[in-house]
């Protein structure tokens, strides 16, 4: 005797009623590339259709992904000129920003991402001292909290950088701004589009000495264990594909809410094979359930609007 399991795959509504995993409008949270001036959008050429936004032109484009159930965006300030102060400043880009996205949409969710690569003439996401970069990055997220942020994410992967965040917010009275850390976070080749929309590509070197080595496992557990306990309450792991595996086993071991990158250079692979006629673009369904089906609370994800628009055509009859 054999079990017959093609007789859950015979037509759609038998694969629905199978189906274990299902994605969510509210799992997806959307990377925002904010630039200054008025009236700003300008296509960044290694990830199709997708634009850095000035403020009053991202809230413009924001409109109708709300209407289609977006929840949460994270925002990246990409600045004209270098200089570690806009990266803090009252009137710097993100800090500008937020004001003006929370008024016309006070029910989004608007995390900031807090690094200085965009900022710094190196690059590089410290400034040569673990310990003065983290109290950079605390002063760059108390300015966020400050100027309306939701939450603030730190991707520098520095030693401590949540502790110091989560002080200087608890200091200046932002206790219920909740800090979500890059708590795995890669060195990885998966993040050249990004650098491309961010201006922020190592000048010299590479950022090997403070992001996770691509080999470890235990390590990025480590890290993930280090931040909750310094005051992290949500965090997330980039990449998503390569590291499904370490999404997985956060699943298991902490009860925190999970958040997986999936980062530019997946989303450029993705549209790579489906220009070049390799794949229908089924292929970004499959990829964006598969680091659900590994674990992930939710998604950062340029696929966002993709999803948006597409999953009732994926997973209703």
């Amino acid at each position: 005797m054999f079990q017959r399991f093609r007789d859950r795959r015979t037509d759609r509504p038998t694969r629905l009623r199978y189906q274990e995993t299902f994605l969510k409008r509210e799992d997806f949270i959307l990377p925002i590339f904010i630039v200054e001036g008025r009236r700003v959008s300008q296509p960044v050429s290694s990830m199709p259709g997708i634009f850095r936004f000035s403020a009053d032109r991202a809230i413009e484009y924001l409109k109708s992904l709300i209407d289609s159930g977006l929840h949460s965006v994270m925002l990246f300030g990409v600045p004209g000129e270098k200089g570690l102060e806009q990266a803090w400043a009252e009137n710097g880009i993100v800090q500008q920003a937020l004001p003006r996205f929370k008024d016309t949409y006070p029910g989004l969710e608007v995390i900031t991402d807090v690094c200085i690569c965009s900022y710094s003439e190196d690059g590089q996401c410290h400034i040569g001292d673990n310990d003065r970069t983290c109290k950079v990055l605390a002063k760059i997220a108390g300015s966020h909290a400050t100027a309306g942020a939701d939450a603030v994410a730190p991707s520098d992967m520095m030693d401590g950088r949540v502790f110091f965040i989560r002080r200087e917010l608890d200091r200046i009275g932002k206790t219920g701004v909740p800090v979500i850390s890059y708590a795995a976070k890669y060195a990885s080749n998966f993040y050249g589009p990004f650098r491309d929309a961010a201006d922020s590509s190592p000048k010299h070197g590479d950022r090997k000495s403070y992001q996770i080595n691509p080999p470890n496992s235990a390590e990025a557990l480590e890290e993930i264990r280090a931040d909750i306990h310094e005051g992290a309450s949500q965090i997330i792991i980039k990449p998503a594909l390569p590291y499904l595996d370490i999404v997985c086993r956060a699943r298991t071991e902490f009860d925190v809410p999970l958040i997986a990158y999936n980062v530019s250079g997946e989303y450029a692979m993705v549209h790579a094979l489906m220009e070049k006629g390799l794949a229908k673009e089924d292929i970004i369904y499959e990829t964006l359930i598969s680091i659900k089906r590994a674990g992930a609370s939710r998604i950062i994800s340029y696929h966002t609007p993709w999803a948006l628009e597409k999953l009732d055509v994926y997973q209703s009859l």
